[in-house]
């Protein structure tokens, strides 16, 4: 019995590693956020394995039965739609109920967003500090006051449809000035790095239109 995290590319699927294969070809049964995308990628390595959709509206309800089959005996994998499962994905409630119940756990290592845009973007990455994706509401205007010192670099997701506002809110809380890097469509054809001041980013923003998940870098605080 063991639960595998493996981590799948975002977007070009030759970033999977040959141990992440070999995995999904061995365990017994796949969960997969999507199980469309995740489809997409077993036909593509002619992986033929039971999928079943595990994501954050089901694991509450499921996880006491896959702890079940997995203390039966079985080996299980779980599959996020793009990058490491648990990270801004489903899989901290599966991974702490595995723990509990005596199930190993082995995560593989491989893709994830937003360490190939911290790495390209230009802004000191020796210390940072991983936000994920912001609250839409309630809390918001809190942590970002709380960011707004913090001198190490910050890391966050964003959705196209939201990346404008939330720089712009960063504008406020950080100043206009604050270097920050978007990276988009990262390891697809039309993956882009847009590097510059708060308004300078989001001047071009405004006047190119926004495609595909985000991942913002914002320098820290220098004093």
């Amino acid at each position: 019995m063991k639960l595998f995290l493996v981590p799948s590319p975002l977007g070009n699927l030759q970033d999977i590693t040959l141990r992440a294969i070999s995995t999904l070809k061995d365990c017994d049964l796949i969960l997969a956020e999507d199980t469309r995308s995740s489809g997409v990628l077993l036909r593509h390595f002619g992986i033929s394995k039971p999928l079943t959709p595990y994501h954050s509206h089901n694991e509450h309800r499921v996880t006491p039965h896959l702890v079940s089959q997995l203390l039966g005996g079985i080996r299980m994998a779980l599959l996020t739609d793009a990058g490491t499962p648990g990270l801004s994905d489903p899989g901290f409630l599966l991974v702490r109920s595995c723990i509990q119940a005596g199930v190993p756990v082995e995560c593989l290592p491989g893709p994830s967003a937003f360490l190939p845009a911290l790495a390209a973007s230009g802004i000191p990455m020796n210390r940072f500090c991983f936000e994920g994706f912001l609250p839409l509401k309630k809390g918001r205007n809190t942590l970002l006051g709380q960011l707004a010192g913090e001198c190490r670099t910050l890391v966050f997701y964003e959705s196209p449809v939201r990346l404008l506002s939330t720089l712009r809110d960063f504008e406020k809380c950080f100043g206009p000035d604050r270097t920050c890097s978007v990276a988009r469509e990262l390891t697809k054809i039309h993956e882009e790095h847009v590097r510059g001041t708060l308004r300078e980013v989001i001047d071009h923003f405004n006047q190119t239109g926004v495609k595909g998940e985000c991942v913002i870098i914002v320098a820290g605080n220098p004093g």
